[in-house]
């Protein structure tokens, strides 16, 4: 297979700074690196051949004799000596943390082979609660799944009388070391999983896994005045920790239901209630329904109110989250509703009350300022 040239292999025009090689071999070499591409041969070919066209165009006496005379002009050096290459590491990769990488494709476990106790992981509860739930709180008893140590082992995941013993794969170091061109990469061992030690029989009732599954109850608090989507943090109620690690905690996302007649923003609430004509005309003293079903709150309709007015009732809304003392006001909009059936009395009464008011048979449009 024909070389390819050593400018194109690393992307860079035949001009570029000593910099914009080391720039450029810096990707390539991240990017084809065979401890990232494990088992691709393709990959760690292009790594070789990165490596190589740098090791010739980082040394401006090779990167001279290549311009003039190509690869012929290469002949006679003896091969390839990287060790320019594993000198120029820390330059040309200081910036970047190899060790991040390779933690992430091997589990990320420790390094120094120290089994060390691990946090349990947090769980999610969706929890659907009403309107009024939300605006007042309540008591809730919630029944969830999750791990726990197990009893029969004690959360070691070694069946009774067992123990553990030193990995005979990484002795007990939690790593193996591998040698890739002039990289030595050490990698968390896939035997023991980093903990530099196995079980030698695992227990038979969680598996090993020192930890078994429950289901719990629990009972909470919805704290008054909770929005819809807000979340309720439990500390310790989540899965359980390996090697003596904490819990994780429980996350108890509420979704609050509409209500039939009221609609929230904040800690306001708004309804609309329905008058008639001659409450609107003449005014009145209404009694308003509000959140609580015992209390009902007194609105006054002055007279000669429009259609789609909204009257402000302090203190009916929906009490603050961190100050429950404290609530958001309701806000009532009236809504002017004409009768479709009248007594023939009604409609002489309706007549003559129009002949009174003068009305216009040929009203001209409002302005757009007397608009409400």
């Amino acid at each position: 297979m024909a070389k390819r040239d050593y400018y194109e292999v690393l992307g860079v025009a035949r001009g570029a700074s000593k910099e914009e090689i080391k720039k450029a071999y810096r990707r390539q070499a991240v990017q084809f690196h065979p401890d990232r591409n494990p088992g691709d041969k393709e990959a760690e070919e292009r790594f070789k051949e990165a490596t190589e066209a740098y090791e010739v165009l980082a040394d401006e006496q090779k990167r001279q004799a290549y311009n003039q005379f190509g690869f012929a002009g290469l002949d006679g050096a003896g091969g390839h000596d990287f060790s320019s290459v594993f000198r120029d590491f820390e330059d040309i990769f200081g910036g970047f943390d190899f060790s991040n990488i390779f933690d992430s494709f091997f589990g990320g476990r420790s390094r120094r082979g120290a089994r060390r106790a691990n946090r349990g992981a947090d769980l999610r509860y969706d929890l659907a609660i009403s309107f009024l739930d939300a605006a007042f709180g309540k008591k809730e008893e919630i029944s969830f799944t999750r791990h726990e140590a197990c009893e029969a082992c004690r959360g070691t995941g070694a069946d009774k009388g067992s123990g553990k013993s030193v990995c005979p794969r990484c002795r007990g170091s939690g790593q193996v070391r591998r040698s890739s061109g002039f990289f030595s990469i050490a990698t968390t061992c896939d035997h023991c999983g980093g903990a530099g030690e196995v079980i030698e029989r695992p227990c038979t009732v969680c598996g090993g896994r020192g930890l078994v599954q429950k289901v719990r109850k629990l009972k909470i608090t919805i704290p008054a005045g909770i929005e819809n989507g807000k979340r309720i943090s439990i500390p310790g109620q989540g899965d359980g920790g390996t090697d003596g690690g904490p819990a994780g905690d429980l996350y108890i996302y509420v979704s609050v239901q509409p209500h039939e007649f009221f609609e929230r923003n904040g800690n306001d609430v708004y309804c609309a209630i329905p008058i008639s004509v001659s409450q609107a005309a003449l005014g009145a003293e209404l009694s308003v329904w509000t959140l609580e079903d015992s209390h009902q709150a007194r609105l006054r309709i002055p007279p000669g109110t429009q259609h789609g007015k909204v009257f402000r009732l302090k203190g009916e809304g929906i009490p603050l989250l961190q100050a429950p003392q404290q609530r958001g006001d309701l806000y009532v909009k009236v809504l002017i509703q004409v009768p479709t059936r009248l007594s023939a009395r009604a409609k002489s009464l309706l007549a003559e009350l129009g002949q009174l008011n003068g009305e216009e048979q040929s009203p001209r449009p409002l302005r757009l300022s007397e608009l409400g």
